[in-house]
């Protein structure tokens, strides 16, 4: 039989049941698969174990941390983080054992997502080729740094290439997900802003929304996504309306104290 590539997927997670096991199905092909999971109480751990996942306990505090963790809880050569929502192609599956074969590839890789929104491939809006930090690394080469509560950095220390063959990613099974998801990092954003030493202002608040929905409709070409592309678009008013509304309330009881 033969032996696997040398590497290692984690996965964070944290009560995904309803969409762990498509994920973990997606890289049997990898020596080591690791769930990085913070205290799920639903099926998610016995779905992991049962695909042959191993898992470990982080207690959630920040996105990059977690992802830290993702590092320091595997062994092989090469690292590829995939995310619950998120599924390996076979296409990129057949790029990555080309690239970790390869002792000149690049030391880290931005990945192309591509999401579907209500059962359809978006091919606009913003969210194509959509990367986020690189998912597949050399051990080693690559660090997570948190810099809020929502969001991570990364440090490389090495060369960044691009693959080509994209990953699938359901954001959101539903639209109560979607709201839902915007509501929790719109309250989580709150912090960042009041570090920052941002001012919140209605005003303010629907002026950038209104750009949002302008930029993701129009100018990323989103009505050319049907009507899940309005949707997007209303969804990123709604997040932009709602993160500054939100620093507005945190504010209010500083205003009405002076």
């Amino acid at each position: 039989m033969a032996s696997k590539p040398p590497v290692s997927v984690f996965i964070l997670s944290r009560n995904e049941e309803k969409k762990i096991g498509p994920a973990l199905e997606s890289v049997t092909w990898a020596a080591e698969v690791v769930l990085i999971d913070s205290n799920s109480t639903d099926g998610t751990l016995e779905i992991a174990r049962s695909h042959g996942a191993r898992v470990v306990q982080v207690e959630f505090s920040k996105f990059g941390e977690l992802r830290q963790s993702g590092i320091l809880n595997t062994t092989q050569p090469w690292i590829f983080s995939l995310d619950s929502d998120e599924r390996c192609t076979p296409e990129a599956r057949d790029e990555i054992l080309r690239i970790v074969s390869d002792p000149g590839s690049a030391d880290a890789y931005l990945v192309p997502r591509r999401n579907f929104l209500l059962g359809r491939a978006i091919r606009h809006s913003g969210w194509y080729p959509d990367y986020r930090q690189p998912q597949l690394f050399r051990r080693g080469k690559m660090t997570y740094v948190s810099e809020d509560d929502v969001h991570e950095g990364w440090v490389l220390d090495g060369r960044l290439g691009r693959m080509t063959s994209p990953i699938n990613q359901i954001p959101y099974a539903t639209l109560d997900e979607a709201i839902g998801k915007m509501n929790r990092y719109t309250a989580l954003g709150v912090h960042k802003q009041v570090r920052q030493g941002a001012k919140g202002g209605y005003v303010k608040a629907f002026s950038r929304a209104c750009w949002s929905f302008f930029k993701a409709y129009v100018l990323q070409l989103g009505f050319l996504d049907g009507g899940p592309g309005l949707v997007i678009a209303v969804l990123r008013f709604e997040n932009s309306f709602y993160k500054h509304a939100k620093l507005v309330a945190h504010q209010l009881p500083s205003r009405e104290s002076d």
